[in-house]
């Protein structure tokens, strides 16, 4: 309960913080992360009277001083009325309760903020985190840059920013062992890094020297990459050998913005700015691709995310920049989508990502989470009842959240937003 008000405070802060020292952005970084760590020191402090008091007198000090009402209620941390109650309650607070036993709301509750990065001086569009390792999470930013983090470290720490792109980067990838890392950029290019070593190994120039929007490896042979351009072709490359192998593209027209792959590799998705989505097979080991459904959501897609989704029909999970967040299921062997639920999340025009929760097996739910150009991050559960998805909502940024990525054990989300500010959130439940 006590860490509920400790994350509204911080909210409350990066909220007003837009206007603290307008011309110092640095600023205005350091204040933010000075009030998250004095958050962390009186973590153990739980008279919710006097949280309450300070949080109110707090708002309208806040509100005096900048001249500026705050109109989103400090009570809100999530929408579902029961879940203002529960929504951060720690393992501490019920030690015997099992996680199988908890609600999806009391799952998905967080302890408060581990770290914040700010590394990069503009937006960083996407994060992810390394395949079955928490500890290293790659962050690809507008300035051009790459940066790889130990999350796990005391204190978390920045272990290498990889400077190789001209332009802003765009996409970035991990392989399955997580020895190597791809990155493409607005400056067409695709590179191959050697993580550990912190090297580049290959850079190869898209075949059409058009921006690159997306990439992705192909799971079940990190040899090969697929890419998308601003051109609309999809396109695969044998990075190994810097080789684009003949009947390896196609035209999806527009921009393609998002491309997602199921786990076998044989079957992926390409999205573009134009809300077509088109399903591809791809053929045997030479990386020949085959067009096979078309599907429409009306508006830019920015966001394709692939889950098993246990033993039901996998599914697909499509943000799109009409204010939605869309459930498809994937209803033959030829990729068709057929459109389960759709969800309002505040999406116009920026590249909002969204994500299944990788955990799903003890759930009393499926749980997706999304950014939103409002600044909060949303949780889904989009198993339940449809007129109150929303099972816990943070906010911590005072600037439209892009990139989410969950750590494989969903102890850390990581989040990140178009001032180039990174933070890692520490689930309560883990």
């Amino acid at each position: 309960m006590a860490a509920a008000f400790q994350q509204q405070i911080f909210a409350l802060d990066a909220r007003f913080n837009a206007y603290r020292a307008p011309n110092n952005p640095n600023f205005k970084i350091l204040y933010i992360r000075r009030r998250s760590q004095l958050l962390r020191e009186n973590a153990k402090f739980k008279d919710i009277d006097t949280i309450k008091k300070y949080l109110n007198v707090r708002s309208q000090l806040l509100q005096r001083r900048y001249g500026v009402q705050d109109n989103i209620s400090i009570s809100s941390s999530s929408s579902r009325q029961r879940s203002s109650s529960k929504v951060n309650i720690s393992v501490e607070e019920s030690p015997t309760k099992r996680k199988n036993d908890m609600t999806i709301s009391e799952n998905y509750a967080f302890t408060g903020v581990h770290h914040i990065f700010d590394q990069h001086t503009e937006q960083v569009s996407v994060v992810k985190f390394a395949n079955n390792d928490r500890s290293k999470l790659c962050c690809a930013s507008d300035d051009g840059t790459v940066s790889i983090c130990d999350v796990t470290a005391t204190p978390p720490r920045v272990s290498v920013i990889l400077d190789g792109h001209t332009k802003a980067v765009t996409g970035c990838d991990w392989s399955a062992s997580n020895e190597l890392l791809v990155t493409c950029g607005l400056d067409g290019a695709l590179c191959l890094w050697d993580a550990g070593r912190r090297r580049k190994l290959r850079e190869v120039l898209d075949q059409l020297a058009a921006p690159l929007l997306c990439c992705v490896f192909q799971p079940a042979n990190n040899n090969m990459v697929i890419a998308g351009n601003a051109k609309g072709m999809v396109e695969v490359l044998n990075i190994s050998t810097g080789i684009y192998p003949r009947g390896g593209s196609s035209i999806v027209g527009g921009r393609v913005t998002a491309i997602a792959c199921e786990s076998s590799g044989r079957m992926f998705w390409a999205a573009n700015d134009k809300g077509v989505i088109v399903s591809y097979r791809l053929e045997g080991a030479g990386g020949s691709v085959s067009k096979l459904r078309r599907c429409s959501v009306g508006a830019a897609v920015s966001c394709l995310s692939w889950s098993p989704w246990l033993a039901r029909h996998p599914a697909l999970l499509v943000s799109a920049a009409d204010d939605s967040l869309c459930l498809f299921r994937i209803a033959d062997r030829e990729g068709a989508l057929v459109l389960k639920k759709r969800f309002e999340v505040p999406h116009r025009g920026r590249g909002v990502r969204s994500t299944f929760c990788p955990i799903m097996s003890f759930r009393r739910g499926v749980c997706v989470v999304s950014g939103s150009e409002d600044c909060c991050v949303y949780f889904l559960d989009i198993e339940g009842r449809s007129e109150q998805p929303v099972v816990n909502k943070l906010q911590g940024h005072a600037a439209p959240v892009l990139g989410v990525s969950f750590s494989y054990d969903e102890s850390l989300l990581a989040t990140s937003d178009v001032t180039g500010l990174v933070i890692i959130w520490r689930r309560g439940t883990v």
